[in-house]
């Protein structure tokens, strides 16, 4: 039997730097080019030629601000900071390719439902359904204050918010018109029949909204959903919406078990995993020959600011760590806080004994959390194989240390390896996004709850005991 093939996304930020932190300077990167759309096109041919099912395009709506008590190291070390926003990337990057998915991070504490539901579907008519959300809840408490909010609502809270936020969404992207309400009768004069369009009605705990979606039905509709929870709570509400789950986690020691989690909470939720695609992050410098990769490593290395991952790291586990005593076990906040509690989980770095700081930083090497698989594209494909069968992952977002040059090598050096090995595609499928990634129709299935809310009855949409809002459908 042959092996599944691995997916792959890129992983990006419409910013300078991402997650590999002062590599930016390196003379071959070009990431100061984000600015300009020229660069996105250009990288948006570059993954298609490799075959990549999608780009992934990480945000924040705020600053990381808790490092030394302020923002200072974010702003002068490009700790994703500036960063502009992602979504009005997609249009020019669909105008060049014709199967390159596109994944927008955006939080839902952000922006009412109703007009984040339409420039989704905008997005979705204009790539020809290709487009995916990345549904955050946010953790900054500097996004919060942004927007007229003291700070970020405690972490379970967030999530009771998100569940109410997505019912919301799936009744105006599946229920406000039906499939053939739009006619388009060039000799009546009638582009929509109104009765078989209707508003959306909803009155849940923490969003209320009585009004027609403005966007007539897109090719998906609801556009591939993906989430990156990884705590209890986070893990329950990937269950009951994701399709995408995006992991802590390379595919090496440990990953099995966080595979495990997800299929016995999709269990749970009466989901299948087939329905479900689960996602590693993984960074890879390549060379033709090691020797070749490892050089490449050491040069990257020589650029990088382990410290101002820490900046990043601060604000994603509400811990100053440049307030600390480098040589101190690291204080973990009871029941992990308030911020990202997989990354406090996670938290160590090179070496035996409780995590502290310098050994935090000895596992920064290239700026920024991840560990990268150094070797030639051979040896990578190897292990990626490997990696893959051994934890139950479907595939990687891969990280990029130099930009463009990490995804130039991963896709003329690594994918033509993997193919060899009969891991990877040698074609794209037709179709839409979600067509690509599950092999079926355009449309979310049976066994999700947008597909209840499409059939106009409460569904299974709330991702724990109580939670969620009121589902009283369209009228």
């Amino acid at each position: 039997m042959a092996p599944p093939h691995v997916l792959l996304n890129a992983f990006e930020m419409n910013a300078v730097g991402h997650l590999a932190h002062g590599v930016w300077s390196h003379p071959e990167d070009r990431a100061t080019g984000y600015r300009r759309i020229g660069y996105w096109m250009e990288l948006a041919r570059i993954l298609e030629r490799g075959l990549f099912d999608g780009l992934f395009l990480a945000d924040v709506t705020g600053v990381y601000d808790v490092h030394g008590g302020g923002a200072a190291t974010a702003i002068e070390r490009a700790v994703q900071l500036p960063v502009n926003d992602p979504a009005v990337l997609v249009p020019a990057m669909a105008a060049v390719t014709r199967h390159l998915g596109f994944g927008i991070t955006a939080d839902v504490s952000a922006e009412p439902p109703h007009l984040f539901a339409r420039r989704m579907s905008t997005l979705d008519h204009l790539s020809d359904g290709r487009v995916a959300w990345n549904i955050v809840t946010g953790f900054l408490d500097s996004a919060a204050r942004a927007t007229g909010a003291a700070g970020t609502l405690p972490h379970d809270d967030r999530y009771d918010r998100a569940d109410d936020f997505m019912q919301v969404a799936y009744k105006l992207w599946e229920a406000s018109w039906d499939d053939d309400a739009v006619i388009r009768d060039r000799a009546a004069r009638r582009y929509a029949d109104p009765a078989k369009v209707r508003a959306v009605r909803h009155d849940g705990p923490y969003f209320r909204l009585d009004a027609i979606h403005l966007a007539e039905p897109s090719p998906q509709r609801t556009p591939v959903l993906f989430q990156a929870g990884a705590s209890a709570r986070g893990l329950d509400f990937a269950a009951a919406h994701a399709e995408c789950i995006f992991i802590p986690a390379d595919g090496g020691p440990g990953t099995r078990a966080i595979v495990q989690r997800i299929e016995d909470r999709l269990a749970a939720a009466g989901r299948d995993r087939s329905a479900v695609k689960i996602f590693g992050s993984l960074q890879t410098v390549i060379g033709r020959r090691r020797a070749e990769a490892v050089e490449k490593y050491h040069d990257y290395a020589a650029h990088a600011v382990p410290e101002a991952a820490l900046a990043q790291l601060s604000a994603a586990t509400g811990i100053d760590f440049g307030s600390l005593d480098p040589d101190a076990p690291i204080p973990i906040p009871p029941g992990g806080g308030n911020a990202i509690r997989s990354i406090l989980a996670g938290l160590g770095g090179e070496g035996e004994g409780p995590p502290t700081v310098r050994r935090l930083l000895a596992g920064l090497a290239l700026g920024g959390r991840f560990r990268p698989l150094i070797g030639s594209a051979g040896e990578v494909a190897e292990e990626i194989g490997r990696r893959v069968a051994d934890s139950g992952i479907d595939g990687f977002n891969l990280v990029r240390t130099v930009a463009p040059g990490s995804f130039i090598d991963a896709a003329d050096l690594l994918v033509p390896e993997l193919q060899a090995r009969g891991l990877y595609k040698t074609s794209y499928a037709e179709g839409t996004l979600r067509e690509k990634l599950f092999g079926r129709g355009p449309r979310l299935g049976a066994g999700h709850p947008a597909a209840a809310v499409r059939m106009g009855r409460s569904g299974p949409g709330r991702s724990g005991p109580g939670r969620g809002g009121a589902n009283d459908g369209a009228a």
